[in-house]
């Protein structure tokens, strides 16, 4: 039986898929409901197994296609109010809501939907939808899923529609950005003998005034072309998480923090690295002439590439072609879309849902917006056959 996009979107949001727990079970469900119509999938497993990307191939084994791509993970609902069950997608006043239904399993399902219209009406170029995992905690599951996708020779595509929450406008540039895990490790005296001691609460202080500094500095300048399309136009540091220190008495022994940057297109994220850990140097330096055992630890944990408008690029001019939507949108976030350009992909984002709903307690979809994405991926699969 064929399922609907709906009844694919109840099926996907009822799989508890937080970052921090397994895919699995969600993959093996779209694995077989692959297999009912003859399509076969391949699945690019994290280190131990517990969670799994997978991509397909619909239609013809020729370069020229289009790729649909999507993340399976969602955000927890761990302290947040909901009125509905997270995990069952409720309607309720013309709006669909539940865990994903925006962000993004709400366009997983639209584009599963499109199998069996893809192979119905014949395409003539392929349809791929590739899947991946833990997008939500840094995108970490896409670049070894499209890594695994160009080693195996998968025919190469023209686009990748990414379909994050956009309001189905074209979204043709986004920010890149990194982010470190920062220890701290100090020396712990009694307060009033400081001087001989190294609190590590007060030297991450440091850093952190830095970031301060650096954004007033990045705030003050005039924009870049690229980067005066985004709000704010600049580079931005921040530092949303802080915990250490034993007593109020004592020079605190560790503090532990994330530090990310959020990076316009047209810098260079590797400079911003080189201007980071060369800070933490300094610190570390600073510190270890006290107590030679204090020290810094800054262990990356997500490097996300910016999406950087392409002039003439082949994706924005197809999916303002299905849109018929004209207007320059480029976007503050993250998304996979900048991992599959940094691998010479053309891409754009476009997707139902407004992602002012992504993350939040009773998380929702408008019905007009998922049937919006419905008729979108009708237009698409009538393009692949034309």
């Amino acid at each position: 039986m064929t399922l609907t996009a709906r009844d694919l979107m109840d099926r996907l949001v009822g799989f508890p898929t937080v970052s921090r727990d397994s895919n699995l079970e969600l993959i093996d469900f779209v694995d077989d409901y692959l297999k009912g119509f003859g399509v076969e999938s391949t699945r690019v497993p994290n280190d131990d197994g517990t969670k799994a990307a997978l991509y397909a191939n619909i239609g013809p084994q020729i370069d020229g296609g289009v790729v649909l791509s999507g993340h399976t993970d969602v955000v927890p609902v761990d302290g947040q109010a909901w009125d509905t069950d997270p995990f069952t997608v409720t309607e309720r006043q013309g709006k669909l809501y539940g865990r994903g239904t925006c962000d993004m399993k709400g366009f997983d399902a639209l584009a599963l939907s499109a199998v069996p219209l893809a192979l119905e009406r014949g395409i003539k170029r392929p349809l791929q939808i590739a899947l991946s995992y833990d997008e939500e905690v840094g995108c970490t599951g896409a670049p070894p899923m499209i890594d695994h996708m160009i080693a195996m020779g998968l025919p190469r595509a023209d686009t990748v529609i990414v379909g994050e929450p956009s309001m189905m406008r074209v979204v043709t540039g986004h920010k890149g950005g990194i982010g470190y895990k920062m220890h701290f490790r100090g020396f712990e005296v009694h307060s009033s003998l400081a001087p001989t001691g190294v609190s590590a609460v007060m030297m991450a202080a440091k850093l952190i005034n830095w970031a301060n500094e650096v954004n007033a500095e990045n705030a003050a300048r005039i924009p870049g072309e690229l980067a005066a399309d985004f709000f704010p136009p600049y580079t931005t540091l921040h530092v949303g998480t802080i915990n250490g220190g034993t007593a109020h008495n004592i020079t605190a022994k560790d503090c532990y923090f994330g530090f990310d940057f959020r990076i316009v297109p047209g810098e260079d994220i590797a400079e911003w690295q080189v201007r980071f850990l060369t800070k933490v140097s300094e610190l570390e330096a600073e510190m270890q002439s006290v107590r030679p055992e204090a020290g810094i630890t800054a262990e990356q944990y997500f490097y996300v590439p910016g999406l950087v408008p392409e002039p003439d690029g082949k994706a924005e001019a197809l999916v303002r072609r299905l849109t018929g939507e004209n207007a320059n949108n480029v976007v503050s976030y993250g998304t996979e879309a900048g991992q599959f350009q940094e691998r010479g992909y053309s891409a754009v984002i476009c997707g139902p849902g407004d992602i002012a709903q992504a993350h939040q307690p009773n998380e929702f979809i408008t019905i007009d917006q998922f049937q919006q994405g419905e008729a979108f991926i009708a237009r698409l699969v009538d393009m692949l056959a034309d």
